[in-house]
């Protein structure tokens, strides 16, 4: 997998169901770029509710592996609650990185240093089941992932715009 073309890449996915399911973006660096330092500054940048998490897997906390490539997660609505915390820093983040090892394993991003990815999560304030949100977290981040990479299919991307004036949003409810 070459990184070379990957700076700047972005796009949504979705996973699960309401409340447990799960939205994610990501974003796409190469090392040593722009867009890479913006990442390392969203991640070195933490404010109340909002703390940036470097994936990271294992057992123990002394033996606590990165994800490769490293994958930088931040929460887009305030983790306050005890179950809030636990569910982006336990369950959302075994299932984004999952999702991104998932992308590793279908040969869309190497794992090694020279790509950085910027994961923004999105769970419900009803979420309670942490398998579910570890589930919808890995669904939605490998299909952000797929679609960053390849690209949305012209299908897709066409029917939009056909439908241009009829579009809809589940948070707009005007006319």
């Amino acid at each position: 997998m070459s990184t070379s073309d990957i700076d700047g890449k972005l796009s949504q996915g979705w996973g699960g169901k309401t409340p447990n399911g799960c939205h994610v973006n990501v974003l796409l660096a190469r090392r040593g770029s722009p867009t890479a330092a913006g990442i390392a500054q969203v991640f070195t940048s933490p404010t109340s509710g909002f703390t940036p998490i470097l994936a990271c897997l294992g057992p123990d906390q002394p033996s606590y592996v990165t994800v490769n490539p490293p994958t930088v997660i931040l929460n887009k609505t305030p983790a306050v609650t005890d179950l809030e915390q636990s569910l982006v820093s336990g369950a959302a983040q075994v299932g984004i990185s999952q999702g991104v090892l998932d992308a590793v394993a279908e040969d869309l991003l190497g794992a090694d240093q020279e790509t950085v990815v910027l994961v923004s999560l999105w769970l419900d304030p009803e979420a309670a089941d942490e398998t579910e949100v570890r589930h919808s977290s890995r669904e939605a981040t490998l299909s952000a992932l797929r679609e960053a990479i390849d690209g949305q299919g012209q299908e897709a991307r066409l029917g939009l715009v056909g439908s241009r004036e009829s579009v809809t949003h589940p948070f707009y409810n005007g006319d």
